[in-house]
Formats: structure tokens, sequence, C-alpha cells
């Protein structure tokens, strides 16, 4: 009775240990890249401020770049109002009349190592509520590594400072 005893701990601690190492072995991030990607957002700047209805939208322009391949890139636009009182100017909508704008979006870039983003799919709706806001820039890679940034940007009816740029 001890010899089974003794054989059946021993089958127990090999099936552990056997499955231990295929379970340990079964990492998404097996390939070896741990390396975030890099985000250099060129436009909008901190501090930009877009101007609400503008019907080319919001001027969107940045590098992507990863050690091994990119995977996507989302951007998330939402209301920064924590708690700080600002004076709302006569010319902007009553608050009851405009809704606080929320945008995300996101869009793949798989098989590339590098990209040169530019496009003005954000479109900033008439009744937008004016004020300040976040926007949040995320950039995925292959091996699932994240990387983020984010700016702070005012929302406005009078629009902000042209920046040139070629379309």
């Amino acid at each position: 009775m001890k010899t089974k005893f003794n054989f059946y701990n021993l089958y127990l601690v090999c099936l552990t240990a056997i499955s231990f190492a295929a379970f340990s072995s079964c990492d998404h991030g097996d390939n070896g890249d741990t390396t975030k990607p890099v985000i250099n957002l060129i436009e909008p700047e901190e501090g930009d401020v877009l101007k609400i209805g503008d019907e080319q939208g919001v001027h969107l322009e940045m590098e992507l770049s990863d050690d091994v391949m990119l995977k996507s890139y989302k951007v998330d636009i939402h209301p920064n109002f924590d708690g700080h009182a600002h004076a709302h100017s006569a010319t902007l909508k009553p608050a009851s009349e405009t809704v606080d704008f929320t945008f995300q979006q996101t869009w793949d870039e798989s098989g590339k190592k590098n990209d040169h983003v530019h496009h003005h799919d954000i479109k900033i709706p008439a009744n937008a509520t004016p004020g300040d806001y976040h926007l949040m820039v995320y950039c995925t890679d292959a091996a699932g590594n994240e990387a983020y940034l984010a700016r702070n940007v005012v929302l406005s009816t009078e629009g902000g400072e042209e920046h040139v740029h070629e379309d």
C-alpha cells in the first residue's frame, strides 16, 4: 500500500510540474517584444483651441513607430470638467442647449512598423459644450504593448489659432 501512495505522489508532482511548464510558456509576449510603441503627436498641441462645428474637422497629425510591428491606435476625447469653475462668455450657447462631446475611435495599423498619420476624421458637432477636454492617443503594437499620451485641449465656438499645415 505504501508503494502505491509514493507512486501516486510522484505522479501528482510530475503532472503539476508539466502543467506549470506548459501554462507558463503560453505567454502572449513570448516573442520577447516588451518595448512599447512610440507616439509623436504633432497636432493638436497642448492647450490648442478646437473649433466647435468646424466642417473641416480636427487636424490630427502624428508619427507612430514600433521596434517590431504596430497594431492600432485609438483617439479618445472626453470632457475635463472636474470641478474647477470658469466664467462662460455671453457668446456661448446656454448649457441646456449643448451636450458634452465625447469621441472614441480605433484605427488599424497592422503590418506597419512606422506610420505618419494625418487626417481630419474627428468632427466636433455644433452643439458640443465648450470648455476643457482631454485628447488621449493610445497606440498598441502587435505584441500587445501599449503607449499613450494626453493633451489638454479647449473646445470653443470662437475657434482657435490657425495652424499652417499641408493636407
